[in-house]
């Protein structure tokens, strides 16, 4: 052994195993094609290290299990076994210096199963409500998964926003007001990206009714209390159902929510980023709409990871000597603290050697755990034994010494043990006095050195191994001294000032001026907009200061120096400009409409705070700072506190404070905590009063809202009056609604068309506001009495049809509704509808379908809705038009025209009877030309010299058009055949 470290130690390239890739945390996929692990690990080392693994601290058989194999240092499992293979596994590697072991990483089969193929239930909701569609993952491995959800087919997926919401805990789905257009089949599709796999439940039916209602807002995704680790992401969720959609808040009880925060998901996510201990604490969800509100609290508990405050380092000790090797971890909970020498376990907290011997030689490790994880530091300490040697550190060749200044002549051989020194002037031993010492550490001192020092010096160093020396040679030089120092200066911020300095030095020594402020150096290069030297020779180093700013204020030291020495010299530089930012701005004494508002004075740097400003901003307009309103109005410079006037009551606000003196206006101070101003009655009016309209027997009272900032207080709603115009009773209503803008009387009563004064007021928790002016309108009229009469109709072809009345002689008719719909195949309410003009009594109904048979209904309407309808009238559509193109046989040119002739279409037993064929003769590049009708299977057309032209024959029948077929004719005179193209045209297209 004692031979083996001897080695070791006159190895000087040689070191003991470092790591540099371990293994990590992996996950395998059960369904992975590629079947093997890979765990890494490879440590440089110097020999080379050998590796070990180890399975839950038990050593692997790699020999006796054919399902490891070593690479190099990876350990790669083949065909891995869920029950055999699961576990943590670290590397160990060892070479002749010692032993490390890697960190642990576990290994972990990852999965995701299917959905249960079980059908799922329908969702029934009444539009208005909520509603949660649950998602139920199957079972899966890691925890951490992404959930969507599909609409009715894949890839369409739902779009969140303030009415939806999705879970990324349980995978639920949230609406929060369903609608009608809510209408389909949901599935919750869920994905792993450990595995990269992705799986879908069966489909849910939701079928929203029809039934209307407004509900308060009531939480159904609460965030629970929350284990937060420090320097890490949190994501909180909630969302509430209810209608109207309720509007998400977020605060921290007993303090602001952190400036690291964000809110997202239309206010349903909460994200706290780079989490810190402050922001511990109790955080609070509110939702609320205009029927409640509602609100869930849970705590965020900030804990830490391990992290090295004391760590290890790799050294080399003398054989002999004292030493201590100290770990300190912080992290929460606290962490516990472990020793492995050469991977074996220490149960010591700190290593104490006493006369360290070379069985203390090897590679430590220190491990600090707590439930959030482990940190490892790694060092190895190597005792050495040797007689001193001033190989690689001889005492310095030249040395140079200032006059009357001081001289340290370092002495630093490698020894062990440590080394006796003793010192030499040419033939002259040195010894300990008033001018002349020898360190501990072998180093030489002389003060007050002159021209007689000047000379070679030796150290001599000794221990029982052996003994060396090293000679080097002292110089003396002049001292250097400043001649011009730095004047105290007095300018305002934006002049031009300058700081001198110069110096006389050894004229054998180049000299440097380093300047600093307030003892920070000042990097000239970096700061040139505002500082730049002043080179008048190589002995002085002025400062010059361009476009002072009050940061420049402070201490200036000159320091001139040499390789020698240096000297300084300082001088005091105030800026004068606007006041700082007033401090601590906090708010008293609240009231419904003024506050009291109290700061600390900021720095008036040097020159009086003739006047403070206040502003403030509210929560209607978060970005949008603006004077406020002051008693007394002008705010003195020695005040440090002030009342604000006019503000709205039941508002959040928050104020600032800016100072102003004679050389400007100041930074605004930080905003005060938000606070809310007391609640009282409302004074302003709903505006723009109307109404009238409606179905029969309604009373439609409408209005503009009052916009938020002046509702004043909570529970604040509207008060609507209303009376005949010769009545002499006012009927009041309330309604709850902040943002109602209509309400509707409904009173059999009421007559058609009678007129009403109406007029409507504010009200909140703590009164009533004034009434609007009053307004004059109608109730509804009534529906139309009678129903159109003579209703006729007639087929034109097989997708359309013309239907006329006489109309209603009623003066309240404002137009008619056309409903058909055809009477066996199609149900009366999914009818095709038209709608008209009142001055209108006949229209064409299309989109109809061929050889069917079609009912046909008129009402007439107005505001107060529909009449009755006709009676029902029947009609038959005609049968469709031919399928089949002509063929074209023939084509002859006959002088200046061109014969075109083509065989007779035969209809099919579901087609219309051919009455004749129209030819269309235009333009190659235009979709318009000449028609001609014809009932022969030939026709003549005249040529044309300007161009390519193209000729479009087709079947003509009672049931429309049929397919077409086309030829085109060139300019040239020859004749060029298009593809025949089969496209069904019900419709007259010319």
């Amino acid at each position: 052994q004692w031979e083996m470290v001897l080695r070791i130690v006159d190895d000087a390239t040689g070191y003991g195993p470092v790591f540099e890739d371990q293994p990590v945390e992996t996950i395998y996929p059960e369904e992975s094609p590629e079947a093997k692990i890979t765990m890494s690990c490879r440590a440089r080392a110097n020999p080379p290290a050998t590796y070990q693994w180890r399975l839950n601290s038990q050593s692997i058989d790699l020999d006796g299990d054919n399902h490891y194999t070593l690479v190099g240092g990876d350990l790669v499992i083949s065909n891995p076994i869920k029950n055999k293979h699961v576990g943590n596994y670290s590397c160990v590697a060892t070479n002749d210096y010692g032993t490390v072991v890697s960190r642990e990483a576990g290994v972990r089969f990852g999965y995701l199963d299917f959905f249960s193929s079980e059908e799922r239930e329908a969702v029934h909701v009444k539009e208005g409500q909520g509603a949660v569609l649950l998602c139920a993952p199957p079972p899966h491995y890691p925890h951490e998964l992404s959930f969507r959800w599909i609409l009715n087919e894949f890839p369409i997926f739902i779009t969140l926003d303030k009415r939806r919401f999705v879970s990324q805990t349980t995978g639920n789905l949230y609406i929060s007001k369903v609608d009608l257009s809510d209408s389909g089949n949901y599935s919750c599709f869920v994905s792993s990206a450990s595995i990269a796999k992705s799986v879908f439940s069966k489909f849910i039916p939701l079928v929203p009714l029809t039934e209307r209602g407004k509900y308060p807002a009531d939480i159904k995704v609460k965030f629970p209390d929350t284990y937060a680790l420090v320097g890490q992401n949190v994501t909180m969720e909630c969302f509430a159902l209810g209608n109207p959609i309720p509007q998400i808040r977020w605060k921290k009880m007993n303090g602001e929510l952190p400036s690291n925060h964000d809110v997202s998901m239309a206010g349903a996510h909460l994200h706290l980023y780079n989490v810190q201990y402050e922001d511990e604490g109790t955080y609070e969800c509110e939702a609320l709409n205009s029927k409640g509100k509602d609100w869930h609290r849970a705590r965020v508990s900030v804990e830490a990871f391990p992290e090295w405050t004391e760590s290890i380092n790799s050294t080399e000790k003398d054989i002999s000597s004292d030493y201590t090797m100290s770990c300190v971890a912080s992290g929460k909970p606290k962490p516990h603290v472990q020793w492995l020498k050469n991977s074996y376990a220490y149960d010591k907290r700190d290593l104490r050697f006493s006369g360290l011997t070379f069985k203390d030689s090897g590679m430590y490790q220190c491990i600090a755990e707590n439930r959030h994880g482990v940190i490892y530091a790694n060092a190895e300490l190597r005792v050495i034994a040797c007689a001193p040697t001033f190989e690689h550190n001889p005492v310095k060749w030249r040395i140079l010494g200032a006059k009357n200044g001081r001289v340290v002549i370092e002495c630093k051989p490698k020894a062990a043990p440590k080394p006796s020194f003793s010192w030499s002037k040419g033939t002259e031993l040195l010894f300990n006095s008033t001018r002349v010492l020898i360190w501990e550490d072998g180093s030489l001192e002389i003060l007050n050195v002159t021209e007689a020092d000047e000379g070679r010096y030796t150290c001599f160093a000794e221990n029982n191994r052996g003994q060396a020396n090293s000679t080097g040679s002292l110089s003396i030089t002049e001292a250097t001294k400043i001649t011009l120092a730095p004047s105290n200066a007095d300018v305002t911020v934006g002049e031009n000032t300058h700081m001198q300095c110069a110096a006389s030095h050894d004229s054998t020594l180049d000299i440097t001026f380093v300047w600093t402020l307030d003892a920070h150096t000042i990097d000239i290069d970096r700061e040139g907009s505002h500082y730049e030297r002043n080179l008048n020779g190589g002995s002085s180093g002025e400062l010059l200061i361009k476009n002072t700013q009050l940061k420049h204020s402070g201490r200036y030291t000159c320091t001139a120096q040499t390789p020698v020495d240096n000297v300084t010299a300082s001088a005091n530089l105030v800026v004068r400009g606007p006041p700082g930012s007033p401090g601590g701005v906090r708010v008293e004494e609240i009231r419904d409409k003024s506050v009291r508002l109290i700061w600390s004075r900021g720095t008036d740097n040097h020159s009086p705070i003739s006047k403070y400003t206040i502003q403030c901003r509210d929560s209607f307009s978060q970005e949008d700072w603006r004077d406020a309103t002051t008693s007394p109005p002008d705010v003195e410079g020695n005040a440090e506190s002030a009342t604000v006037v006019d503000l709205f009551p039941w508002t959040e606000y928050e104020f600032r404070v800016i100072a102003t003196n004679t050389l400007g206006t100041g930074d605004p101070s930080s905003p005060s905590p938000k606070v809310t101003t007391l609640e009282a009655v409302p004074v302003v009016a709903p505006s723009d009063i109307g109404g009238g309209g409606g179905t029969s027997r309604e009373l439609t009272i409408t209005w503009t809202p009052v916009q938020p900032q002046y509702y004043y207080g909570r529970n604040f709603g509207y008060i609507i009056a209303f009376k005949p115009r010769d009545g002499y009773e006012w009927r009041k209503v309330t309604v709850a609604d902040p943002g109602a803008k209509h309400y509707v009387h409904k009173d059999s009563s009421i007559l058609a068309s009678t007129e009403f004064e109406v007029k409507v007021k504010a009200f909140n928790s703590k009164g009533e506001g004034p009434y609007s002016l009053m307004a004059v309108i109608y109730s509804a009229q009534d529906v139309p009495s009678k129903a159109p009469t003579s209703v006729g109709a007639r087929a034109l072809s097989a997708t359309e049809a013309i239907v006329w009345w006489l109309p209603v002689t009623q003066h309240t008719v404002e137009g008619y509704q056309v409903r058909y719909w055809r009477k066996a195949e199609d149900s009366e309410t999914s009818s095709q509808r038209v709608v008209l003009s009142s001055r209108e009594n006949q229209t064409r109904l299309d989109n109809m379908r061929p050889d069917s048979h079609y009912l046909i209904e008129v009402k007439a309407y107005n505001a107060a809705g529909y009449g009755p309808p006709s009676q029902h009238l029947q009609i038959y559509t005609k049968k469709a038009p031919p399928s089949r193109p002509p063929k074209i046989i023939s084509k002859k040119l006959k002088g200046t025209s061109v014969n075109i002739a083509w065989e007779h279409v035969e209809p099919l037993a579901n087609e219309s009877t051919i009455d004749g064929y129209k030819v269309l003769y235009r333009q190659a590049s235009k979709s318009t030309g000449m028609l001609f009708n014809t009932g022969k299977r030939s026709i003549d057309l005249p040529m044309h010299k300007d161009g390519d032209y193209i000729v479009e024959v087709r079947a003509h029948s009672e049931g429309g058009d049929g397919a077409v077929a086309q030829i085109r004719i060139s300019g040239n005179t020859s004749i060029k055949y298009q593809r025949n193209t089969f496209t069904k045209m019900y419709k007259a297209p010319f």
